[in-house]
């Protein structure tokens, strides 16, 4: 039958256009969408993940920060040791002080089963590697009054990192009254990747 025949073929051309039309147009828009959304699921999962590892880290940063704030009151960076010369002056100044010599020896490396390597300094020294901080003596003389001198080592001493007082001889100046000279040696330490 004619009619039948040209109906079915009518019918087949349509499904045909439908067909190519979909797999033309339509599918590709299909396919992108369905990537961006797995994208997008995956960025999803990747925040999640990256929230819960930003909790965690914050928790060890709480947990380490005591031990940091210890520690960096105790060790010094070269730069804070050029630092300290810019104190010594301004502390010495602001008290009424002369400051007539300041002196940074050599670094000197402080190990674990090395009693005697606080005698070395790190030149010349094969073991450095071995130190576990270095000991940097800084020696000064200073002549002023005894209240600025006082006034000057409790500065010093309340500085933001630690500062050792390893020697400290004061004399009286018979020449000018209620002048000291005062001679001594401040230790501070560092860690042995600043001092190797």
């Amino acid at each position: 039958d004619k009619k039948f025949l040209t109906k079915f073929g009518f019918a087949f051309g349509a499904i045909l256009i439908f067909l190519i039309g979909y797999y033309v147009f339509v599918s590709p828009k299909l396919k992108a969408q369905e990537e961006k959304i797995l994208i997008m699921t995956e960025n999803q999962q990747k925040i999640e993940e990256y929230t819960n590892n930003i909790e965690t880290l914050r928790k060890a940063i709480e947990i380490l920060e005591p031990d940091f704030n210890k520690n960096s009151k105790l060790f010094h960076s070269k730069k804070e040791v050029e630092d300290l010369y810019q104190d010594i002056s301004n502390f010495a100044l602001a008290n009424g002080l002369s400051i007539i010599n300041i002196n940074k020896r050599e670094p000197m490396g402080v190990g674990n089963n090395q009693a005697s390597s606080e005698d070395q300094s790190n030149e010349n020294n094969p073991d450095a590697q071995n130190f576990l901080y270095f000991k940097i003596p800084v020696e000064y003389e200073i002549k002023g009054n005894f209240l600025g001198y006082l006034k000057f080592r409790r500065a010093l001493a309340s500085s933001a990192k630690v500062i050792n007082f390893d020697k400290e001889e004061i004399n009286i100046e018979k020449e000018t009254q209620g002048q000291v000279l005062s001679k001594g040696t401040i230790s501070i330490v560092g860690l042995p990747d600043e001092y190797k």
